[in-house]
This record gives C-alpha cells, structure tokens and sequence, in this order.
C-alpha cells in the first residue's frame, strides 16, 4: 500500500497534485468530510435519528459559546432538539450517499449508450441523439416530481424507500446525457484510428473492441466530468429535499436541514440553516476544485 502511494506521488499526476495548493486544500476539506460521514456514529456526538434521545426542551437551543446553563450544544440544536452537529455529519451522509449513487449510475448509462452511438453510428446513433435531446428538456426537479407521484400513487406506504429512489432516479435520469454526449465525440475520433481498423481487420468482435481497445481511451474525460457532477448532484440532492421531494423529515439530508432552518432564520435561530447550508458549500466546493485541477493534470495542453 505505502508503495503504491509513493508511485503515485513520483507520477506526473500526483507531482502536479503536490505543486498544487489549491488541489491540497480542496483534498484535505473533501477528506475531512469524508472521513466526518464514513466514520458518524464514531465522530457524531449524537445520532440524531434516535428518537428516544431526543429532549424537546433543547430544542432551538443556541450554539455552545452563545448558550447559557449546564447543558450545551457545539452547534446548537434544531426544532426537534436534535444536536445541528450530529445532524449534519448524518445528513452529509446521505447526500454524499445520493450523488455518488446517483452519478455512479449516470456513468454506467452515458458511457455505455454514448460509446454505441459512436461507434456503431447510423440509426443507433441518431436515436440516442435525440433521447439526449428530449431528456435535456426535463430538469432534475421536474423529474423529480413527476416521479414522486407516481412512485407515491403506486407504493403509498413505503414513503423512505421511495424518497431515495426518487432521488437517485431523477438525478440519473437527467444526468446520463452529458456522458453519453463527451462518449460519443471521443468515440468518434478513435473510430477511424489505425489501432482500431487493425483490430476490425484481424477479426476482433466489435464489442470486444469497444471494450478493450476505444472505452480506456475515452475514460479521462469522464472521470473529470464526474468528478464534477458529484458536487452538482450533491447540490441537486440538497434543492429537492429542500422542495420537500428528497429526504424525509425522519432522515433528513442537509437540504431538508436547511428547509428546515429556512422557517426559523428570521427569528433568530440562524445556525439552524447556516451551518447545513455551510457543510454543504464545503463539500461542492472541494469537489468541484478537485475536478478543476484534475481536468488541468489530465489536459497535456493546460500544462
């Protein structure tokens, strides 16, 4: 293992991950959030889903160096009494949980769908063209809640299975088509290569050449993309819960938090829905910096 990650750091890729400050910084927030939500039940000081747990008379309580009395809270506690601390790290949970899920699945169907049409070409291609184009005309949330009633209409006692898998549905629904489309233009341009007219020459099958010789090829460009999409599909998670789509209230991600803080933010009670909204700034954020530099060090033209 310690071998392994000294090559790394000898490579080309982790030279420029150590000359980078930007890309250490971002590793370093996205590992202590990572490491906060993998580990929860260790760091969290309270499990906030525990009902029994849960004192009504701490609810609204303010953070620990604003609150007065014995019993404090670091960051204070929402309307239910749940510790904001615990809250967060549980809810990070979940919406790290959905966009890896969600994006995981969106790269399975876009680069599968988008290396046939490029590679294949013809009628295959122009119908996966226009399923991308009528498929970019639906946003995330308008799929959302067509498929929240539908998946509520046919499984009306099931409502916690259905909120996640309206969620990962409607992210990966709408989120495929940017694979499929990047695919298709890489798969494109190493078609007509001459690795790939030998192997159709010597008799290779086309799957098998698709499979062996054009996916690794045309991986880099999607493994930046989905680094990307992992803090867009955070974001998306966050917006619908906070539309009351995603998360139920009994395990709520950071966007029920903060919908939840929304109702009391201009009452007093700010760190209800700042320090969610905060957690879930800090997470896009470093993804998306991570992407940014990862798309630098795989881009020989940018160096």
């Amino acid at each position: 293992m310690r071998a392994a990650i000294a090559r790394w750091f000898d490579s080309d890729l982790g030279y420029s991950f150590r000359t980078s400050p930007m890309a250490m910084f971002a590793a370093a927030v996205a590992f202590v959030c990572v490491f906060s939500v993998v580990f929860a039940a260790f760091v969290a000081p309270h499990d906030p889903f525990d009902l029994t747990t849960l004192v009504l008379s701490d609810a609204r309580k303010p953070p620990a160096w604003m609150a007065e009395g014995t019993r404090t809270y670091l960051l204070g506690t929402d309307d239910q009494g749940r510790d904001i601390l615990s809250a967060v790290i549980y809810g990070a949970r979940i919406s790290l949980v959905v966009g890896i899920v969600s994006v995981l699945l969106s790269v399975l169907i876009g680069v599968t769908l988008g290396l046939l049409a490029g590679f294949r070409g013809g009628w295959i291609d122009a119908f996966i063209m226009r399923l991308c184009d009528v498929m970019l005309s639906f946003p995330a949330i308008l799929v959302a809640l067509l498929i929240a009633g539908v998946g509520r209409a046919l499984f009306p006692n099931a409502q916690n299975s259905v909120a996640f898998g309206v969620l990962i549905l409607s992210i990966t629904l709408t989120g495929w088509v940017q694979y499929a489309r990047t695919v298709r233009g890489s798969t494109l341009v190493e078609r007509n290569k001459e690795y790939v007219q030998a192997a159709r020459v010597t008799g290779v099958a086309p799957l098998r050449i698709m499979r062996r010789h054009v996916l690794p090829n045309v991986l880099g460009p999607v493994l930046v993309l989905a680094t990307i999409h992992v803090a867009t599909a955070i974001i998306t998670e966050a917006t619908l819960s906070f539309l009351g789509v995603g998360a139920p209230p009994t395990q709520p991600s950071l966007g029920t938090l903060i919908r939840i803080g929304n109702d009391y933010l201009f009452s007093g009670e700010w760190w209800i829905t700042i320090f969610p909204g905060t957690m879930l700034v800090l997470i896009a954020l470093s993804v998306n910096l991570l992407g940014d530099w990862l798309r630098d060090a795989l881009n020989p033209r940018l160096q």
